[in-house]
């Protein structure tokens, strides 16, 4: 294969919209969330079409596509989304509802724009924390 027929792997997962940032294409390649053909990505591994690619997402959930066309320029998403072959199988009863209890599970979250908790406020949540 020439090197027209290959694209480094952190730029492809870039240009392919399945992750937002080069940068954070290439952390999640260093950390082990990227298999290749069943080997470890590294981000400057080159892929071609054919090639499976496995992301492990956060929360365990698994992606697996395969490259079905190559670009290092970024192109508007309907482009991208042809790049890849989706088969990700879809998620079991049991897996949807796993992500809707850990969804509730979260703890609740100060609404947008009210700022910085207030003295009062912070001595609630400290007297919540500590079990008072």
């Amino acid at each position: 294969m020439s090197e027209a027929d290959r694209v480094r792997l952190d730029v492809w997962l870039d240009v392919a919209c399945l992750f937002k940032t080069r940068s954070q294409a290439q952390v999640a390649c260093k950390g082990g969330k990227v298999e290749v053909n069943g080997a470890k990505g590294k981000p400057q591994r080159q892929v071609s079409p054919g090639d499976e690619i496995r992301i492990t997402l956060p929360g365990g959930w698994k992606k697996i596509v395969v490259v079905r066309g190559l670009a290092t320029t970024h192109i508007p998403k309907r482009q991208a989304r042809e790049l890849y072959e989706d088969l990700t199988p879809p998620p079991t009863m049991e897996e949807l509802e796993l992500r809707r209890l850990q969804k509730m599970s979260l703890p609740p979250r100060r609404a947008r724009g009210m700022g910085a908790p207030k003295k009062k406020e912070r001595r609630q949540l400290r007297r919540i924390k500590e079990g008072w």
